[in-house]
């Protein structure tokens, strides 16, 4: 007797409503023929956190880079509170921030400074109380007149995302928030993350970490070798991912489901040479036939191992 397990996965679905970023079949190929993106289409709505999971080298970092105008595109098309990319670029980009991956910051600047230089780049005219409201937004002012150098790890990233709000953008890019982060920082990133979108921030992640994204995503999407693999509401894909089946593989072939294991959640395979019961792994209950299928799975091998003895 063996047991398998089946996870189903559920694909893509059209978009349909109007979005902030509008993003339509983008492509990205390097010399060489690598196809970075493969035809990327998604609509983000404004005002939701999305979260972006897949592997290194799917192409998350890579789709965040061309939308922020980093990489050109091959081919496709990207729209930000409808402001095209390449025709209407600089009307785009002012609504958009971007937090990279990497800690970039100059050592030995002051915090405020460095956020209004950040300002500044975007032609914003100098506002000291803009730049009071990020830095308390983000328990940053009593750190503003420190030198970077002198700051916490988890006080730089921070910054990074003060440097990216501060020209006020409609639309947050965070690009591996957590990565290499210990636990108590990455619940103390969620909880930034949380804040700016109550504040209506637009804010799209990518990440490693599944928890993450069920922590605090509003939708999830998981790319790989730079296709869009599907994009679904964080709690219509937890309940869905959560739906496994059992397979008992049996020894004889059936022609029905015995009658003491007849239950919706206990099912014939075709070949009639398997069991399969559907469960739902979020439930701490057990259905009956479930708990009949178990007995009979044990109470033969328990009496040969009574015969044994």
């Amino acid at each position: 007797m063996s047991l398998t397990f089946r996870v189903a996965c559920n694909q893509k679905g059209p978009v349909t409503m109007t979005h902030i970023v509008e993003i339509t079949d983008l492509r990205k190929s390097y010399k060489g023929g690598f196809q970075a993106l493969k035809g990327v289409t998604l609509g983000i709505e404004q005002g939701e956190i999305l979260a972006l999971l897949g592997p290194n080298g799917a192409g998350k970092t890579t789709l965040i880079s061309t939308i922020c105008g980093i990489t050109m595109p091959t081919s496709g098309s990207v729209t930000v509170a409808g402001h095209d990319i390449l025709t209407d670029y600089r009307a785009a980009r002012s609504m958009i921030g971007l937090v990279p991956q990497e800690i970039n910051l100059e050592p030995f600047e002051r915090v405020v400074n460095t956020v209004r230089f950040s300002r500044g780049l975007f032609g914003k005219p100098s506002d000291d109380a803009a730049l009071e409201k990020v830095l308390r937004q983000l328990s940053l002012w009593d750190k503003k007149d420190s030198q970077i150098r002198e700051l916490s790890g988890g006080m730089k990233r921070r910054v990074l995302i003060a440097k990216a709000l501060a020209h006020d953008p409609r639309v947050l890019f965070l690009d591996e928030p957590s990565a290499g982060v210990d636990v108590e920082l990455r619940k103390d990133m969620w909880e930034i993350v949380r804040k700016l979108k109550d504040d209506g921030v637009t804010i799209i992640l990518t990440t490693h970490y599944i928890e993450e994204a069920e922590a605090i995503a509003d939708r999830v999407g998981i790319i790989a070798d730079g296709e869009l693999l599907l994009v679904e509401e964080k709690t219509k894909l937890m309940a869905r991912m959560g739906q496994k089946e059992l397979e008992v593989q049996l020894t004889e072939r059936l022609s029905e489901v015995p009658a003491n294991l007849r239950s919706g959640a206990l099912t014939l395979s075709r070949d009639g040479c398997a069991l399969i019961y559907t469960y739902d792994t979020t439930s701490r209950r057990i259905s009956p036939s479930a708990a009949m299928l178990a007995r009979s799975l044990v109470m033969p091998v328990r009496s040969a191992l009574v015969s044994y003895v």
